[in-house]
């Protein structure tokens, strides 16, 4: 087998891959190491997540209502972090718009947040939003 035909092979199983992780097919969808061989692939992985629509924004410019969740992806460091844009009940008469990871810190809270006047580039499909308990959001 021809040097070009494995990697093609590898380029495909990374590909395909990614393709799973994104779609949380086969793969829980939570922190996800995006180096290969040494080699941070995180292009490929914003490649695929173009593909299936999940596209450069910001927390302020997803549009979600109160009681809604858009699946996002935050990247840093060779790392794909997944999580929800959604609206927190900050405070009893507060309400905050945010990107929360799956992925929790040892107190149990989102380990990855970022709120709405972030300028840091996240993630979403805007597309595939759903609804969520607002009084537990710690279960998304």
């Amino acid at each position: 087998m021809s040097t070009a035909n494995v990697r093609s092979q590898l380029d495909k199983r990374l590909r395909d891959t990614f393709r799973e992780i994104i779609d949380g097919k086969n793969v829980k969808r939570s922190k996800h190491d995006l180096m290969f061989a040494g080699i941070d692939v995180s292009n490929v992985f914003i490649d695929e997540m173009d593909k299936k629509n999940y596209l450069p924004t910001t927390v302020a410019d997803v549009p979600c209502e109160y009681g809604e969740r858009v699946p996002a992806f935050y990247l840093e460091e060779g790392e794909a972090f997944f999580g929800w844009v959604f609206w927190e009940n900050f405070t009893q008469r507060r309400l905050r718009k945010l990107f929360g990871s799956v992925v929790k810190d040892e107190k149990g809270e989102w380990a990855i947040h970022i709120p709405e006047g972030s300028l840091k580039i996240i993630y979403a499909n805007k597309a595939l939003k759903l609804e969520m308990d607002v009084d537990h959001p710690f279960e998304l």
